[in-house]
């Protein structure tokens, strides 16, 4: 009974590594720009905030007034500059602009050639998903043929292995989803 269990164990621990891999793709995929100004685009933007590498969510309230225009509001106003000089050092191709009060980032629209970039990168980081899927998959298949050398029934492996590969293959369904969905965001014009 013990190996049952074990194999029970197993499969969670697949199941869960095969979530984090696509709350990743979707955190991933949320930085990814689509043309429309998001604050999630601001997400890995560092700022030294007296001496320490800080998130700009925590110093600053970011926003979208309109489709085209991210707004940061420092919440100190001497910030200003070091915010603008992290958003130039993030290299996201955004130009900021400041009034002395707030500061501006208006997002461009996409040319064919970025969004046919973007498309790639999409795609690109669904394959690291798949790929951490498959892995987790491996693991638990490799954990199940130990189990059966230890004594777990073959028809239990076995019956194991078809209930990961069942959850295998919902899991890459949900990559193909999140991916078809971004495409077709940044392929909106």
């Amino acid at each position: 009974m013990k190996q049952k269990e074990d194999a029970d164990l197993a499969i969670e621990v697949a199941q869960e590594r095969m979530e984090k891999a696509i709350s990743h793709l979707d955190d991933e995929l949320r930085v990814i720009r689509a043309g429309k100004a998001n604050p999630a685009m601001l997400s890995s933007i560092m700022v030294d905030y007296y001496g320490t590498a800080t998130p700009l969510q925590q110093i600053a309230s970011v926003g979208t007034p309109d489709a085209r225009t991210i707004s940061i509001q420092p919440w100190e106003k001497p910030m200003i500059p070091i915010i603008e000089k992290a958003i130039m050092a993030a290299n996201l191709g955004f130009n900021p602009q400041n009034n002395g009060e707030t500061i501006r980032i208006m997002v461009p629209a996409l040319t064919e050639e970025r969004r046919k970039l973007l498309v790639k990168q999409v795609k690109q980081e669904g394959e690291h998903a798949r790929v951490s899927i498959r892995n987790a998959r491996r693991d638990a298949n490799e954990e199940f043929k130990k189990y059966e050398k230890d004594g777990l029934a073959e028809d239990l492996a076995k019956d194991a292995e078809a209930k990961v590969q069942k959850i295998t293959d919902s899991f890459n369904k949900r990559v193909d989803d999140l991916l078809a969905k971004k495409e077709q965001e940044i392929l909106t014009v």
